[in-house]
């Protein structure tokens, strides 16, 4: 009697994925039918019923690979490879449609089935649903890539260098001084910094000048805040009645530092987190308030050009500059807190923070899961942040008109002195 019930359950479960099998199919189906909606029936070289075939065939092909032969999915689906190459042979006779995503997409419904049937549903549905998709947004993908630089794609290609093929090669485990240096954590932490870049640059590039200076002082923040701050205040000297905006777009842009520094903790240190949010959340805010209420009582509508990145910031020189950059650090950090204790971090972040926040915020952070305590570590990133933005209000003061540089330097030091004093005070 339970050999009855098992036989009975399995085969009940074999015509459950049999039907998602089919249901796979036709949904890959309904798109290529709709795409040929005008041909007449007969036509088309596979729609919603040869697609729904197709991918029933593919499960059963599973099937008898597992009870029959071994080499029945195998043949099958040469067999239906041969018999698409034929037809879409016949089909390039006459409309010279060089195009293959259709019988690539055919012989994904086919596999589809029979990953439904013999290895998981929910993969086999993942990949019918992207297939589906990809096959349906022809004209914007394509858009997309006629929209793409040469450069772009070059730096899209890089990270993907540094992160797939780079990354995996190094190892994880410490060495040098006091085995302070991780080659792994170092590299992760340079794509960590190359990736962020990344987004946003192409934030900044998909929004075009023609949302204003708001959306370009945000988004900046996540590329070049230091480059923003340098083209608004040029702006300011040219256009003396835009002030108070483009202040309001500097201080949005160097308060987006402070969610990119809890991003980085967030990734590497998360138990730093809870002392680190209170201190960098206020000196956020900080910026972020004034920002908004001197955009508010003086937003007019105009354009302004956003400032144009001096260089990728997914070039691999870039990339290894930064990775030795971080390297030194660490090293410094080492024996600075090997000679001076705290003192010497203290020290290291304020003169790192000058020219650059992540670096330290990264190289303190993963300092605080074993070398440093917790309340150095935060006191550490909020003086390189502090010391930041202090240097970013001098550029505006010096290379901007008297009212801009009031403006951006007030809530600046304000900022610095309340986070100073937030986190001497955890």
């Amino acid at each position: 009697m339970d050999d009855v019930a098992s036989q009975f359950l399995a085969a009940n479960d074999s015509a459950i994925r049999l039907g998602v099998a089919l249901l796979l199919g036709a949904l890959i189906g309904i798109e290529r039918g709709w795409t040929a909606r005008e041909q007449k029936s007969g036509e088309r070289v596979a729609g919603i019923r040869t697609h729904a075939l197709v991918g029933l065939l593919g499960g059963i092909a599973a099937l008898l690979s597992e009870t029959v032969s071994e080499w029945a999915f195998p043949l099958i689906f040469v067999t239906v490879a041969g018999i698409s190459l034929v037809a879409w042979r016949a089909k390039l006779a006459e409309q010279h449609d060089y195009s293959i995503t259709g019988l690539v997409g055919l012989l994904l419904t086919f596999c589809f089935g029979a990953v439904a049937v013999s290895i998981d549903l929910a993969l086999a549905a993942a990949g019918a649903v992207i297939t589906a998709v990809i096959l349906d947004n022809k004209h914007e993908i394509h858009g997309l890539l006629n929209k793409l630089q040469a450069h772009e794609l070059d730096a899209g290609l890089k990270l993907l260098l540094i992160t797939v093929v780079m990354l995996p090669l190094l190892p994880d485990r410490g060495m040098g001084p006091g085995e302070a240096l991780n080659p792994y954590e170092i590299w992760w932490m340079v794509v960590l910094i190359a990736s962020i870049s990344f987004v946003g640059y192409f934030a900044m590039r998909l929004g075009g000048a023609e949302k204003g200076i708001l959306f370009t002082g945000l988004f900046a923040g996540l590329s070049s805040s230091t480059a923003l701050t340098l083209h608004f205040a040029r702006v300011s000297r040219q256009s003396s009645d835009l002030e108070a905006m483009l202040a309001a777009g500097i201080l949005l842009a160097c308060g987006t530092m402070f969610p990119r520094i809890l991003i980085y903790t967030a990734l590497i240190s998360p138990g730093l987190l809870p002392t680190l949010l209170l201190p960098v959340t206020v000196m956020g805010a900080m910026l972020y308030l004034p920002a908004l209420y001197l955009w508010h009582h003086h937003r007019k509508t105009l354009q302004v050009d956003s400032p144009t990145p001096i260089q990728n910031p997914l070039e691999l020189r870039t990339a290894l500059l930064f990775g030795g950059l971080l390297t030194a650090i660490m090293l410094l950090g080492e024996w600075l807190r090997g000679w001076l204790g705290e003192a010497g971090i203290y020290l290291l972040a304020a003169s790192s923070g000058v020219a650059d926040v992540d670096a330290i915020t990264l190289s303190l952070t993963r300092m605080s899961l074993e070398d440093i305590d917790t309340s150095t570590a935060v006191l550490g990133i909020v003086i390189a942040a502090a010391v930041n933005n202090l240097f970013k209000s001098g550029l505006a003061t010096l290379l901007g008109t008297r009212q801009l540089g009031k403006r951006v330097a007030v809530p600046m030091i304000a900022s610095m002195v309340t986070g100073l004093g937030i986190a001497l005070a955890v």
